[in-house]
Order: C-alpha cells, then structure tokens, then sequence
C-alpha cells in the first residue's frame, strides 16, 4: 500500500513536471521557426544585392577609367574629347557609386519596398 502511494506520488510530480516544461518547448520553438525566418530573408537580400554590388563595380570602374582617359587628353591636340569624356565618365561613375551605395541598402534591409 505504501508503495503504490509512493509511486502514485512520484508520477504526479513527474507529469507536472512534463506539464510545466510544454510551454518553454513551444517558445523556443517559435523563436528556432523566428531565427529561420531571418536567416532565409538575410540570404534573400545577400542575393538580391550581389547582382547589383557587381553592376555598380562595374559602371563605377568604366566611369572613372574614362575620367582617367580623358584626363590624361586634356591640353593636347584632342582637348575637346578629352573635356568630354572627363564629364561623361564622372556622370557614369556617379552612376555606379549609387548603385553600389543602393546595394548596400538592400543588404540592410533599409530600402522602401515598391507598392504593387
């Protein structure tokens, strides 16, 4: 008889103790299921901004390597290019710099999302 009390006892404290454990279980499974979710959007916008990371290199670097170029004209006999070609590579590394700089934007998450 004692001993059927004793255990009768001891399984209660136990499937309390189940009990109480139940609702820790489903929140750090909520924030494991939290934690995917910004895992999976951060690699979401490392892809979206490497395609643009890339395209602003490479109009920055044909920008200021026009500048270079028409720099390098400028005072010599093709003086008119050379004037132009140091404003349209300043323009077109512009360009590039904001594309670079909108990259980086998307990679922190900070850039307006477009309404449909």
């Amino acid at each position: 008889m004692r001993f059927i009390l004793l255990a009768i006892i001891l399984l209660g404290g136990v499937f309390r103790m189940q009990a109480q454990e139940t609702p820790a279980y489903d929140s750090l499974r909520r924030e494991i299921l939290a934690l995917r979710v910004d895992v999976n959007d951060i690699n979401l916008r490392m892809k979206d901004s490497k395609s643009r990371f890339q395209s602003g290199i490479l109009v920055s670097t044909l920008g200021y390597s026009t500048v270079i170029a028409g720099g390098l004209m400028l005072g010599r006999e093709r003086d008119q290019l050379g004037q132009t070609l140091l404003v349209t590579g300043g323009v077109t590394g512009l360009v590039g710099t904001y594309l670079l700089t909108d990259a980086f934007r998307v990679l922190a998450g900070k850039r307006k999302q477009k309404k449909p």
